[in-house]
């Protein structure tokens, strides 16, 4: 999840009867959906001894410290790791990953009924997922082909909060919402809701 830590594992296993040494070059990136390295946020190298057999797991851990400042919109980031077997030839394999940090900032409650011509409220939550406080904190409501911009307060490290939203639907049928939440810290968390809207 977006604002936390990341621990990844990996593992691996000698298949053969033959002991191997293996040289694990690991690194970390923020990235672009085009795949386009942002900035390398993570660089280490170790060395594994497997005997006969045997497997052995590399735990990597990747601190919200160091990927927040570098991570954009995409929130995407990419983690190799080349294993080069030592005194055989130098066979070599890449491990990739891309890891989609996801967000879980945005909640909307709907009324279990809305109706034309009839004042309805919405509940949206929204949350600071960050060890660390977030300022100029506004929230974007699109609904009816209509934007309202609202300015928040400052969020505290791990804090939600939520506002009330009032709106009167003019026609029957799917109403699509989009709340779209941007502070100092990160931008454009998005969440979406269809509401049925019924005669009346």
């Amino acid at each position: 999840l977006f604002g936390k830590d990341i621990n990844l594992i990996l593992v691996l296993s000698n298949l053969s009867a033959d002991h191997k040494t293996v040289k694990v070059d690991m690194s970390a990136s923020t990235i672009l959906y085009t795949r386009r390295t942002v900035a390398e946020i993570l660089k280490a190298t170790t060395s594994v001894d497997l005997g006969s057999k045997q497997g052995k797991h590399i735990r990597i851990k990747i601190p919200y410290s160091y990927y927040g400042k570098y991570l954009t919109t995409d929130k995407r980031i990419q983690v190799t790791a080349l294993c080069e077997v030592m005194h055989m030839n130098g066979a070599k394999l890449l491990v990739e990953k891309t890891i989609i940090l996801e967000d879980t900032n945005i909640i909307i409650k709907i009324p279990r009924r809305v109706v034309v011509n009839k004042a309805a409220t919405l509940e949206i939550s929204y949350a600071n997922p960050l060890p660390e406080p977030v300022d100029r904190c506004v929230l974007l409501v699109t609904l009816m082909n209509q934007q309202v911009k609202i300015r928040l307060a400052r969020l505290a490290p791990r804090e939600r909060s939520k506002i009330y939203f009032e709106f009167t639907p003019r026609r029957p049928g799917p109403l699509q919402l989009q709340v779209d939440f941007s502070c100092d810290k990160f931008s454009h968390v998005k969440g979406f809701v269809t509401i049925a809207v019924a005669p009346a």
